[in-house]
């Protein structure tokens, strides 16, 4: 059964400072079910007093948010939390290794769309100060970059389990540091994130303008390198599009290979939800699939939510999980679901992207300006709607469907290597739905 908590977590760990989580959401767990509420264990009775108190209201938006149908949630402490809670080494820093279990390279969906950086987060973890030096990982929101981030840490203690990993957000590592210069202990700041064997550093984007954190960062920065000690880091955008970064610290990040992630096309999005449906053992019909990928955005977390949401209503109605469920379900969820995508919407898109007259893809000319636009629309076309080759043909003037069928080919194997295609695709998917 799909953990309904674990999912309020994750949303949790997006709306609150990296921080926050930590100290009262991380330890949490499940402890059990019952229809529309929700026990959850926590560490002691003054975690449920706080949480209660302080992240009552948060909670609630964030279950309307993902569109649950729960509608209480209790708090209880546990002794085994409690215990381990007790037992935790008060020096103010998180643990050394703060890695999601589920983050792994085996439950990465790879695509053309992520394939590079994946290869190069695989490198570094089998390989460590050896390959890329810094690995900085760019991309959107929810595209998947926190995820390599963790399977580089979990694969590289697999592989060497001493390693001292130490996983954290740029923020935390700020939190950290002001902490420690108000208590005069920046000696045990220095011992924390110097010691690392490996420092995986998220959100780095946040560092933007903040010159006394980019000071700490970059003698973190050189110690740790000089050591020849793996670094990992992440950021919404390269280093060059980050505002209010000292120029010292804006070389550090760029020393060692750049990656981005974009966003997931047609194909990657159907293979995610394959891959979450299989690892929570839920029966994904192949239309439903479809219905939810052709209708979110460019996003993996909405497409995750999309997933939850069916499931969750799918168990609380005890109905199977059928294309007709998912559109009742996800009704509110996924905007746009009613509107049917036809050929004629494609072409007038794809001819509005390339400033051409939709009749212009119907003509028989074969200069590029109108058979490259022409092939995206027949790529789109079939991937899209449902029509055969032979009407997408006719559609674009009576072509024959040996032509459609190269079309759909060669824009498919341009986008294994083309970022730009990528990218122009799912812009024109968004604004078709």
């Amino acid at each position: 059964m799909l953990n309904l908590w674990e999912a309020i977590k994750e949303r949790l760990a997006s709306r609150l400072t990296k921080e926050s989580y930590h100290n009262w959401f991380a330890e949490t767990r499940l402890g059990s079910q019952e229809g529309d509420r929700l026990w959850v264990w926590v560490p002691s009775d003054a975690a449920r007093q706080y949480i209660e108190q302080e992240y009552g209201p948060l909670l609630e938006s964030v279950i309307r948010e993902l569109k649950l149908p729960i509608r209480e949630v209790h708090f209880e402490p546990h002794p085994e939390l409690e215990a381990a809670h007790l037992h935790e080494p008060n020096n103010g820093f998180a643990p050394a290794v703060q890695l999601n279990p589920r983050f792994t390279f085996e439950t990465f969906v790879v695509g053309a769309c992520n394939q590079f950086a994946h290869a190069a987060a695989k490198a570094v973890a089998e390989r460590p100060a050896q390959v890329y030096n810094p690995l900085f990982i760019y991309g959107g929101v929810g595209m998947g970059k926190t995820h390599l981030m963790h399977a580089v840490g979990w694969r590289l203690l697999q592989n060497q389990p001493s390693l001292r990993v130490i996983y954290t957000s740029a923020e935390r590592f700020m939190n950290d540091m002001i902490r420690c210069i108000r208590q005069q202990r920046m000696t045990a700041f220095h011992d924390n994130y110097r010691s690392a064997d490996v420092l995986l550093i998220d959100d780095v984007h946040i560092l933007s303008g903040k010159e006394a954190t980019q000071e700490e960062f970059f003698h973190t920065f050189n110690e740790l390198y000089e050591r020849d000690k793996q670094i990992v880091l992440s950021s919404d955008s390269p280093p060059k599009e980050i505002p209010g970064l000292v120029d010292r610290v804006r070389s550090r990040f760029e020393w060692g290979l750049l990656v981005d992630i974009q966003p997931p096309d047609l194909e990657t999005k159907m293979a995610i939800l394959d891959k979450k449906a299989e690892t929570e053992g839920i029966e994904l019909p192949h239309e439903v699939r479809v219905f939810i990928a052709t209708r979110t955005r460019a996003n993996v977390r909405e497409l995750e939510s999309a997933l939850l949401r069916l499931v969750a209503y799918a168990s609380v109605t005890g109905t199977p999980i059928t294309l007709e469920l998912a559109q009742q379900a996800l009704k509110n969820l996924l905007p746009g679901q009613d509107k049917r995508i036809s050929l004629e919407s494609i072409i007038k898109a794809v001819a509005s992207q390339f400033e051409l007259q939709p009749a212009q893809l119907k003509l028989k000319s074969n200069r590029r300006q109108i058979a490259y636009p022409r092939q995206i629309a027949m790529y789109l076309a079939k991937e899209l709607t449902d029509a055969s080759l032979s009407e997408i043909g006719r559609a674009f003037g009576g072509k024959h469907h040996t032509t459609v069928l190269h079309s759909i080919h060669k824009i498919e194997q341009q986008r294994q290597k083309e970022a730009d295609l990528n990218r122009l695709i799912n812009k024109l998917i968004d604004s078709l739905h």
